[in-house]
């Protein structure tokens, strides 16, 4: 890329010199002002300065900018040393470079390399660990559900309960890696632990419908609790409503498989289905969750008491879009492909 100075003589024994910029291939404009005396004081090469006494103009020809501080093979020691460790700094690159190569290299320098290999900084995907059994097991209640159609899905009541706290528990920690990656293994940070002041709650979502969203008073859920607040009184209504057809599933928590909540469900004539342990990725739930938030977040005035933060949740809740909810137990069919596409493992979902 290069700028193209013209300069005009307009007098003869002291010419002024007058630029014209123009730029070649869009390329940035240059500037520049001077005077140019009879003896010629100012340096020109002598093939522009040739060319200026002939033509009335000197054009400056390109230049290729600043020498590049790192070779193609430096460039492709900066992205493998990211590629078999992801979560280094680039201030940690640019020393491991600069140690061997023997130049020195800045961290932006392996910014910029990084950005020229397809890698850039985000946070790493956060999921619950799974184990080789997890994995089988996630495997094959894909592969048993696979081929459900959408009414079969309609039956089913999806459950969950959650937590959200006065104060973000969020961590900007970010990472390096390619765009359409972040759910590969070395891109996750796998983390199943709350922190800080909240409240838990229990909401359920059905095809077309949905439950009020029960927020728990304060201590631990318990199988009576369980019981008495959301089997009783949600559930076996919904039951009721549905008739035999009616599933009902919910995790693996200690709570949910005390003898009392077996009993209840085998007296109410309410069928429990089969869920794999530790798969929040399959449960369409979570993205309501995930959208609860976001709308949470978006409030113009965040609660700062627990009452507040009860009434503003139950508010959000309410204004979900029911067609989200349908949109995403409709995409039950496509998690149990893309989970069995990566054999059980974490899905982007």
């Amino acid at each position: 890329m290069g700028h193209r100075l013209s300069f005009t003589i307009t007098a003869t024994r002291q010419a002024v010199v007058t630029p014209r910029v123009q730029t070649i291939n869009n390329g940035p404009m240059a500037t520049c002002t001077g005077h140019i005396t009879a003896g010629g004081s100012y340096k020109f090469r002598d093939n522009r300065w040739v060319q200026f006494q002939t033509t009335g103009t000197a054009i400056r020809g390109f230049s290729s900018g600043r020498p590049r501080g790192t070779t193609p093979a430096d460039d492709r020691y900066i992205v493998l040393q990211d590629r078999r460790n992801t979560r280094q700094t680039a201030v940690e690159i640019a020393r491991h470079t600069t140690q061997a190569t023997g130049r020195p290299i800045s961290r932006f320098t392996v910014a910029r390399r990084l950005h020229g290999g397809g890698l850039f900084a985000r946070r790493p995907v956060r999921c619950v660990p799974l184990t080789p059994a997890k994995r089988r097991r996630r495997s094959l209640w894909c592969r048993e559900h696979r081929n459900w159609r959408d009414n079969e899905w309609g039956r089913v009541l999806f459950t969950d309960e959650s937590r959200f706290s006065l104060s973000s528990d969020s961590h900007r920690i970010l990472i390096w890696r390619e765009r359409g990656s972040c759910n590969h293994p070395s891109n996750i940070i796998e983390r199943d632990r709350y922190g800080g002041r909240g409240v838990l709650f229990w909401g359920a979502i059905m095809l077309g419908s949905r439950t009020d969203l029960h927020i728990f008073d304060a201590g631990l859920v318990n199988g009576t609790r369980y019981c008495n607040q959301i089997l009783f009184p949600y559930v076996r209504l919904f039951r009721d409503a549905m008739g035999l057809q009616f599933l009902f599933i919910d995790d693996n928590a200690p709570c949910h498989r005390t003898v009392a909540a077996e009993q209840l469900l085998e007296s109410e004539d309410i069928e429990r289905m089969d869920w794999p342990a530790l798969s929040p990725d399959l449960n369409p739930i979570e993205h309501v969750w995930d959208f609860l938030g976001r709308l949470f977040v978006a409030r113009t005035l965040p609660p700062v008491t627990i009452r507040e933060l009860r009434l503003a949740l139950q508010d959000e809740w309410a204004a979900i879009p029911q067609q989200l909810i349908d949109t995403l137990i409709l995409s039950m069919g496509r998690r149990c492909e893309t989970c069995l596409a990566v054999r059980g493992d974490h899905i982007p979902y």
